[in-house]
């Protein structure tokens, strides 16, 4: 993927978790990467673990249901890389709450980050995507909620499909401009949050997936750059489930099957 040595990235989300990843395997490839997010320590943290790496980095502090903030950050973002080529809408919440408990703020507050915020970032990078000789714009979806279910994440898995439904007629409206939109959909990742969790629990979720392990921050980074290159330039409106089969067996027998 050397299409994307250079490129100016943004990643929404990318303090921590699977955006963190995403971020770090951009400046591997060479990329120019924006992390952007909320919480400014784990920013500022991020962008200088990057720059310690010889990658070029910077924080832009923002909210993605704030539209301001994104036109904001996409103006900062194209002075100082001198445009956008690539839009990593990755930032999402998934608090556990189940239907009986739901009330409408906690409904709210999931489709507005996820749902919201991907549109409002979409919208203030458009300008500089169709600038760009190869604009792509990579959706973190999940599996939960095209494919799966999970107790207490309703909201969630709804924010999630209704992602992908949002990507296909985006797809249409945005190839005049020669402009790629794209998803991946990761099963369960080894993030910061689930390592604090434990081994049991890893290992309990690990037995779920045929591969018998997690997945990594940078194998969703890995799939997420493949799919922002310009190698991947005839595609557009997919998924790319991530998840180690995952949502393969039909039944627990299946896994212990040889």
């Amino acid at each position: 993927m050397k299409s994307i040595r250079n490129k100016s990235v943004i990643v929404t989300g990318g303090t921590k978790g699977i955006g963190k990843g995403i971020a770090g395997v951009f400046a591997e490839l060479g990329a120019r990467v924006c992390v952007l997010g909320r919480n400014e320590p784990d920013g500022a943290a991020t962008v200088k673990a990057l720059q310690g790496r010889g990658s070029t980095a910077i924080f832009c502090r923002g909210d993605v249901k704030e539209q301001g903030d994104m036109e904001e950050v996409m103006a900062t973002v194209a002075a100082e890389f001198g445009g956008v080529d690539i839009l990593c809408a990755n930032a999402g919440i998934f608090p556990t709450v189940k239907l009986e408990e739901m009330s409408e703020s906690a409904w709210d507050d999931v489709f507005a980050t996820n749902l919201k915020g991907m549109l409002f970032s979409i919208k203030a990078a458009l300008p500089q995507l169709k600038k760009s000789a190869a604009g792509r714009i990579v959706l973190t979806s999940s599996i939960t909620g095209p494919l799966t279910g999970y107790p207490g994440w309703s909201h969630y898995g709804a924010t999630k499909a209704g992602m992908l439904g949002f990507m296909r007629t985006a797809a249409l409206e945005l190839a005049r401009f020669k402009i790629t939109i794209n998803a991946v959909l990761p099963g369960n990742v080894l993030t910061e949050g689930v390592s604090d969790l434990g081994q049991a629990y890893i290992k309990t979720m690990a037995a779920a997936i045929p591969l018998k392990r997690l997945g990594t921050v940078q194998e969703i980074g890995y799939a997420v750059a493949f799919l922002a290159s310009e190698e991947a330039g005839f595609i557009t409106g997919q998924t790319l489930v991530v998840d180690g089969g995952q949502t393969l067996p039909e039944s627990l027998q299946a896994l212990d099957s040889e």
